[in-house]
């Protein structure tokens, strides 16, 4: 019950900025949570394996009546984003158009509209945007082309110079408007999910088989009370696939060897899943939702507009397994509660900021909490079953207060919900950002 190992496997969103920059938040982060809770944080150097696909460190992490050892892994896939964003502009625009278009045509944006209208409209936001550049070039083109036509220039000549200054210009703008838009990013984000799902990118693929294999060898090897998967945003589907593949490696991954937990955060699985192409990926759902040997919790937050808030992972792709379901459990997080507010009101309204709270520091103790879910002493299991008695652990102010919270964790009663919600599918109707 009270882990004193743990290993985290992290698998990362599509996010160019990759393992440097990770470690850096993360090592800050760990900071302030110690500052928080007032323990003791030692966090080692990331050690990289001889491909460079997985990098390691270890946490050490002691407090009053408990101390833990966390092994963090960091799988890594940005060489693979890095190099779809140094595609050329016109390519990345031409094919995120044309892949936007088809998909509102086939009805699958219509599904995304039904499923989350503000995640349909983040996905519509680049291509808007993308709009409203275009059509300021073009107005700037077509002056341009009227100033050489009142030189005496011929149209034959006029409109193709029009036509590069339009083309050229606009690819000026997209490029050095970019820290301030996040189009192209955004572009590259969606083509890269379209391929994905439509199993169009054979590396990715390679890649997620060879950490299915890392996670059965860890998961044989391991002296750890616990193995938890965290995928965070576009790392929510790429971890129930490398879990599924592990399990059709090893059906009895969890059920040998350390508990096997996935937790999932922020998570976008319509945008693979709501393509027809990808039952494979439907196919993998639906075995996780029956598989006991292992457990998963998708985390959802109402004010992260880049995860689909209040949906069920399995109901939403017209999967259902009856009273053989057990996973996952949906957990509403409410980032009001864990950000002081005057905080809160100066980031949130920033997309990007917002999404990544979930694996950011607290700035109030609550049941919530990535790096007490990371570093501290309550299985994950237990931690969202009973909450409140998660908290107490480790913020009570006495021995007395603290072991009564264990006994409660032990005994499996299940908090009273205030903070975490725990439900079967269906989040709960009290629900708020």
């Amino acid at each position: 019950m009270r882990v004193q190992e743990r290993h985290i496997i992290y698998v990362q969103g599509y996010d160019p900025r990759g393992l440097a920059q990770y470690y850096r938040m993360f090592r800050t982060e760990l900071r302030k949570f110690g500052r928080l809770y007032q323990v003791n944080t030692t966090l080692g150097r990331p050690q990289s394996r001889s491909d460079d696909e997985i990098t390691s460190w270890t946490i050490a992490t002691e407090a009053e009546g408990w101390k833990t050892r966390t092994t963090y892994d960091f799988l890594r896939f940005e060489d693979f984003i890095q190099r779809d964003l140094a595609s050329p502009i016109w390519r990345t625009v031409l094919r995120a158009v044309f892949f936007y278009w088809r998909l509102v045509f086939n009805g699958t944006m219509g599904r995304f509209t039904r499923a989350n209208w503000r995640f349909a409209t983040f996905i519509t936001y680049p291509h808007f945007i993308l709009l409203l550049e275009a059509l300021a070039v073009a107005a700037f083109a077509f002056v341009f082309e009227k100033g050489l036509q009142a030189l005496g220039l011929p149209l034959f000549v006029t409109a193709p110079l029009a036509s590069a200054l339009f083309i050229a210009v606009l690819g000026l703008l997209l490029k050095y408007t970019e820290n301030q838009t996040y189009v192209l990013y955004l572009l590259c984000d969606w083509i890269w999910t379209w391929e994905f799902a439509h199993k169009q990118r054979p590396e990715w693929d390679e890649r997620l088989d060879r950490f299915a294999d890392y996670l059965c060898s860890v998961a044989r090897t391991s002296c750890a009370d616990e193995i938890v998967i965290v995928g965070h945003s576009s790392g929510s589907f790429l971890g129930t696939e490398m879990l599924a593949r592990a399990l059709r490696r090893d059906g009895a991954l969890g059920r040998h060897g350390p508990r096997i937990m996935l937790l999932t955060l922020g998570g976008n699985y319509p945008i693979v899943g709501f393509h027809a192409a990808a039952q494979h990926f439907r196919d993998h759902l639906r075995e996780l939702a029956i598989e006991h040997s292992v457990e998963w919790i998708d985390c959802q937050a109402r004010k992260d507009v880049m995860n689909f808030f209040q949906l069920d992972p399995l109901a939403s792709h017209g999967i259902e397994v009856g009273a053989t379901r057990c996973n996952p459990k949906i957990i509403p997080v409410r980032f009001r509660e864990i950000i002081d507010a005057s905080h809160y009101n100066l980031f949130r309204w920033q997309f990007f900021r917002v999404h990544f709270q979930f694996v950011m520091a607290n700035e109030r103790p609550h049941a919530y909490d990535f790096f007490m879910i990371v570093c501290g002493p309550v299985p994950l299991r237990e931690r969202m079953a009973s909450p409140e008695a998660a908290l107490t652990v480790v913020t009570a102010q006495g021995p007395d207060l603290r072991e009564q919270a264990w006994l409660t964790l032990e005994s499996g009663a299940p908090g009273n919900g205030n903070a975490v919600g725990l439900t079967d599918g269906e989040p709960p109707a009290r629900l708020s950002g």
